[in-house]
Formats: C-alpha cells, sequence, structure tokens
C-alpha cells in the first residue's frame, strides 16, 4: 500500500493506481481549491486532532441514487405528521457545530476538528456547501450538510437532538435531489444505517466513472435558496 504526501499545489494521485487503499494521500491543507479538487476526483478529508490531514477514497463507496430511496412506513408516518420543519441554508454554522459536538454511541470523538469547520463554511459563503436543517418548533432538533458539484451531493456529516429529526431532514433532501435531476448522493462510508435508506456499495471504479459523468450535470442553483421545503407536498411521494 502506498500513501501520497501532497505537494503545496492542490492536485492528487490518481484512486485507481493500484497500490492506493482506502487512504490514498497525506498532508497538505484544507483549501478552497485543494477541497474542490478532492471532492471532483472522489475524495474527501477525514481525520482528527491527533493525525495530519488525511485523504480518503474508500473501496467500496456507499451511495444513494436519488430515485431509490427507501422510506419505511413508520418514518413516512412521522413525515406525514409534520412534526418537523425543515429547511434549506438557514443555519448552517449551527448544524456544523453541532455535527462535531452532539455525541454518537458509534463514536469515541469527532472528526470535525476546528480547521475542518472554518474551511467547510468558507465553501458555504462561496456556495458550495449547504445544510438541512430540522426544527421541532424553534428547536433545531437535527440536521446535516455537504457539498454540491454538478449533480452530485457529497453528503458530510449529520446529527440529532429528537428522535427521527435528521432522518427527516434527509428524506426530505434525497426527494428534493430526486426533483431537481441530481445522479449521485455520495454517503462515503457502507453503513447499516444509510443502507436502510436505499444507498448500496459499489467499487471506487464505478463510483469514479459516475461521478465524472455526473460533475458534467448542470442544476438550478435556486434550489439552495434558503426556505421551508417541507411544505412542498408535491415532493412527497404517496406512499412509503
Amino acid at each position: 500500500m502506498a500513501i501520497y504526501y501532497l505537494p503545496p499545489d492542490p492536485v492528487f494521485p490518481d484512486p485507481l493506481i493500484d497500490d492506493v487503499d482506502d487512504i490514498v494521500a497525506i498532508g497538505g491543507d484544507l483549501s478552497v481549491d485543494r477541497l474542490l479538487m478532492a471532492y471532483k476526483n472522489g475524495i474527501f478529508p477525514w481525520y482528527d486532532m491527533d493525525s495530519p490531514i488525511l485523504w480518503w477514497s474508500p473501496d467500496p463507496r456507499l451511495i444513494l441514487r436519488p430515485w431509490e430511496l427507501h422510506i419505511s412506513k413508520r418514518l413516512f408516518r412521522t413525515i406525514k405528521q409534520d412534526k418537523f420543519k425543515i429547511t434549506i441554508n438557514h443555519a448552517f454554522y449551527d448544524v456544523i457545530r453541532l455535527c462535531s459536538s452532539v455525541k454518537r454511541k458509534d463514536s469515541q470523538g469527532t472528526w470535525l476538528v476546528p480547521e475542518m469547520i472554518d474551511a467547510y463554511c468558507k465553501l458555504h459563503q462561496l456556495g458550495y456547501a449547504h445544510s438541512v436543517e430540522a426544527w421541532y418548533g424553534d428547536y433545531l432538533a437535527g440536521g446535516l450538510y455537504g457539498i454540491c458539484l454538478g449533480g452530485v451531493f457529497f453528503g458530510e456529516s449529520m446529527f440529532y437532538r429528537v428522535s427521527n429529526a435528521s432522518k427527516v431532514a434527509f428524506v426530505w433532501l434525497v426527494l428534493l435531489l430526486n426533483h431537481t435531476g441530481f445522479k449521485i448522493i455520495d454517503c462515503q462510508q457502507v453503513t447499516s444505517h444509510l443502507m436502510s435508506f436505499g444507498a448500496a456499495p459499489i467499487s471506487r471504479r464505478e463510483f469514479l466513472i459516475e461521478l465524472k459523468k455526473a460533475l458534467w450535470l448542470d442544476y438550478d442553483p435556486s434550489i439552495w435558496v434558503p426556505r421551508v421545503i417541507s411544505s412542498d407536498k408535491r415532493l412527497l411521494p404517496h406512499k412509503p
């Protein structure tokens, strides 16, 4: 296995080189140019306070094609009850901060170190990173954020403080992306939680081929205008 040390320029090794494992590179920085180059090549940063910047391209890769979304009957009933109001880009900083601080049962710490938060907030200011929020009254009950390039949404992290809040936010996001013609939601790592929504693992080679095609697609940037999306009942299927 080879791990490549990155030069000052925002370049990356080819993830399809035979001797590259899930970690394809180490070092570099979190500049906007480097991050965008990484995502366009199917690579993302993931590390903690005790390590240098690590750049990943997992094999297999978990993706969800928006039209293959599966909604359980129980979750569908929760959505239909309008327990949560779902918004877009209303509270990006709060979402990423809570993704960093809310404890998970399966996690010992956080990979969202301060410089990562700063980097993604900058991407948000430039129109590349977006948040989806679930509100229980005026309380931010859950949410998620990710990167949008072409016809691809790269999911990064989610949190919840009220049961089902992040699930409902995720469903509304997928419904919106399906309605607007997105081709791939990158879920990165294989988890049973996301597979329950219809996500499936594919090989890194297959992912990179699909990614290259989807990046050329155009989308209407107005989909990210801050608003309430759960009021648009046209997006909801008639049944799960």
